[in-house]
């Protein structure tokens, strides 16, 4: 068992672009510079982790360096800075992340490591193309959390294994289950909660629906996993990345009511169009146009700025966001409607 432990720094990176909400990725790569050349672990010891994980995605991560590092935040900005490439912004602490065997090699005699996870906004053209380090649409690892084209087709293949999954309980803890699964997925009437984003992929994981719980239970071994494995459940990440990047939308889908984060992701003159876009692209639902300008009018958070861009049609109005709005009061966010029921 191990006996020691290893602190390590992740870096949610998220920017716009496209109608699309991105969030960086890097991927380990044999040789040469770039791609995924750090670990949280001071040691590398891949032999210990399986062929297949090394070449999934993962967040941009490294370990804290106790004796030089003089913060945390400066040791996480020197990781971003070396796997891709850019000197970030808006920085702010998530969560920390420290299940037990989080990392496969603790089982081999590694040891713990534990994660404190931060989420960064930026825009996309900041990062410089290198290898093994891309853009991915977060979707793309959290399919079921999209509603901008209607309910998602994925739900029902969930809401059916995770049917399986509560009636293969003893009968004291299946009714738990399905209260649970309904109010995490908006099931039977249930409304749909926006902001439950990492409950529900901490039920996905518990009911073996998704890569990472397979792998981590050796294969697929064992009554919760058995029979669910290669059903689709978005793209796996690598150790508890995609557990950390739901949290960072959770989170990001939060801020969204109170404070004005989006305005990290756009350029420093946009159209109420492409302010939407990003709205919508972080909740995942579409939004009515004029209920979303209005709620942006009261609010004060933009202000015009006598310049337009040319859309194809009619020119559109040039704004910018009104910095102002900060010292007039302390929760200056955009504010965003309920989410669609399930």
């Amino acid at each position: 068992m191990s006996r020691s432990l290893a602190i390590g720094l992740n870096a949610v990176i998220v920017a716009f672009s496209d109608d699309e909400p991105k969030v960086l990725a890097v991927r380990h790569t044999s040789g040469g510079s770039g791609g995924l050349s750090t670990d949280p672990v001071a040691a590398r010891g891949d032999g210990d982790v399986p062929e297949a994980d090394l070449y999934l995605d993962a967040l941009p991560f490294g370990p804290l360096d106790p004796e030089h590092d003089r913060t945390l935040e400066l040791a996480l900005r020197g990781w971003i800075r070396e796997q891709a490439g850019i000197e970030v912004g808006y920085v702010e602490q998530l969560y920390t992340f420290g299940d037990r065997n989080r990392d496969p090699r603790e089982r081999h005699g590694g040891p713990r490591v534990i994660s404190i996870g931060y989420l960064t906004l930026v825009h996309e053209d900041s990062v410089a193309a290198r290898k093994g380090v891309g853009w991915r649409d977060w979707y793309a690892y959290l399919p079921w959390e999209d509603w901008r084209s209607g309910r998602p087709r994925i739900l029902g293949h969930i809401e059916s294994a995770l049917g399986a999954w509560a009636d293969d309980a003893d009968p004291g803890l299946r009714t738990k289950r399905r209260e649970r699964i309904d109010i995490a997925f908006g099931f039977h009437d249930t409304p749909w909660d926006g902001y439950r984003v990492l409950d529900r992929y901490e039920l996905l994981y518990e009911a073996g629906l998704v890569a990472e719980a397979v792998r981590d239970l050796g294969g697929g071994r064992g009554r919760e996993s058995a029979g669910r494995e290669g059903k689709p459940s978005g793209r796996p990440m690598r150790f508890d990345h995609r557990r950390i990047l739901a949290t960072a939308i959770s989170r990001l889908r939060g801020k969204i009511k109170y404070r004005p984060v989006v305005f990290e992701l756009l350029p420093d003159m946009f159209t109420l169009l492409q302010l939407q876009r990003v709205v919508e692209a972080l909740a995942g639902q579409r939004l009515h146009k004029q209920n979303f300008r209005r709620l942006v009018d009261r609010g004060g958070l933009v202000e015009g700025t006598g310049k337009t861009a040319g859309t194809g049609g009619r020119p559109a109005e040039l704004f910018r966001f009104r910095r102002e709005v900060l010292r007039e009061r302390p929760q200056p966010g955009v504010g965003l409607p309920g989410l669609p029921a399930g």
